[in-house]
């Protein structure tokens, strides 16, 4: 069983992950490499203006995105839809999508990931 984790999100350092261009960093929160995890991946995501993901798809993994601040695109296969404040979107296995800044500020928003492994599949 993973031992049980706390930790403060001002303690952990922004990192760019492959994919990501412009200015989007994440904190991993609950993943396996910060405490252990082996069925969730949680992150906390900053994003500049017109900063983004590139368009993937996952072959197994469930996503769910919920805004916390500013305003960004997100594209689920040919679907378009705006993100603002608030919002959040489950993402499913199998479905190409892309996330943007469109806005003037950072896009700030929560990433919650399972399961952990995944890959992902070619588009």
């Amino acid at each position: 069983m993973t031992d049980s984790f706390l930790a403060n999100v001002a303690e952990i350092d922004w990192l760019q992950y492959p994919g990501h261009f412009g200015g989007a960093l994440s904190k991993p929160l609950v993943t396996p490499h910060t405490c252990g995890s082996r069925r969730i991946d949680h992150r906390i995501s900053c994003y500049q203006p017109m900063a983004h993901v590139a368009e993937h798809v996952h072959k197994v993994q469930e996503q769910v995105y919920h805004v916390l601040e500013g305003e960004g695109l997100l594209t689920l296969d040919d679907e378009r839809r705006v993100m603002r404040r608030h919002d959040y979107v489950f993402v499913p296995p199998g479905v190409r999508h892309s996330f943007t800044n469109t806005g003037i500020g950072p896009l700030v928003f929560l990433v919650v990931t399972t399961p952990v492994e995944d890959g992902e599949a070619p588009l």
